[in-house]
């Protein structure tokens, strides 16, 4: 099983989705569980590396997990899984992730 490393990046992403989800929904309970099902996907992609597709496209090397309204991109470098950028599954994402 490969180690997880949530970047900087990925973790401001968590934090902004769960703002988002608090405010829109009015529970912290919604934005918890919305949040921790985005981070359980974490487990998943360390002990499985390509579970999800290449998305070469946007960056060689980076794959994309999608999980609810989100993609949790990462890449395989070693013995580690990258977290970087969570995005929402209906922006554009190539833009969404040249724009960072």
């Amino acid at each position: 099983m490969k180690r997880i490393r949530v970047s900087a990046p990925a973790e401001r992403d968590l934090d902004a989705i769960w703002v988002y989800l608090a405010r829109e929904s009015g529970s912290f309970e919604i934005a918890d569980r919305a949040v921790e099902s985005i981070t359980e996907v974490f487990s998943l992609l360390a002990s499985h590396p390509e579970a999800a597709p290449a998305r070469d496209d946007i960056q060689p090397g980076l794959r994309g997990f999608p999980t609810g309204n989100y993609i949790v991109y990462y890449s395989v470098t070693g013995s580690r899984v990258v977290v970087a950028p969570i995005l929402h599954a209906m922006r554009d994402q190539f833009s969404a992730f040249r724009a960072r």
